[in-house]
């Protein structure tokens, strides 16, 4: 999603923002599914954590797209 406005820097702070909260989210959560997978030596996950990791990082992620289609629907209304 924030490729879409990768050809373009968004003049928005708030569309900034959104996609800074965007990016960074979506790197947490691939961060804490590769967690769950640990390689054979390594010790097991807290499984706990790691769920209430990613249901965050994904909340984070809704939140920030939400925020997108908010702040561009205004505008194109605009």
């Amino acid at each position: 999603p924030a490729s879409v406005f990768s050809s373009q820097k968004p003049k928005s702070e708030l569309v900034r923002t959104s996609l800074r909260l965007l990016t960074s989210s979506a790197y947490r959560l691939q961060s804490e599914c590769r967690k769950a997978l640990p390689a054979e030596p390594s010790p097991a996950p807290d499984i706990q954590l790691v769920t209430q990791q990613v249901i965050q990082c994904a909340y984070d992620i809704a939140k920030a797209a939400k925020q997108l289609v908010t702040i561009t629907t205004k505008e194109n209304n605009n």
